[in-house]
């Protein structure tokens, strides 16, 4: 009786030892894929930033003579 719970006692502790090791591999693994990500999106960002063609014009919105409206207000013949 003693020698089946002291061989239950070492199936356990076995078990839960290769069960941390094993949880501890995936979240190795799953570190560094979050990390790679996160490096990738960092350095898109940063190209984006750094790319002067892609900044938006601040002139997009100007009209190409903001006097004609007033002008077709003011002379509407």
């Amino acid at each position: 009786m003693i020698i089946v719970v002291v061989l239950v006692v070492v199936v356990f502790s076995i078990g839960l030892w290769s069960g941390q090791s094993r949880g501890y591999k995936k979240a190795e693994a799953d570190i560094k894929k979050v990390q790679a990500e996160s490096a990738k999106k960092a350095a898109e960002d940063a190209a984006k930033a750094a790319n002067p063609f892609g900044a938006a014009n601040p002139l997009g919105g100007v009209e190409a003579n903001p006097f004609e409206k007033t002008k077709k207000i003011l002379n509407p013949f």
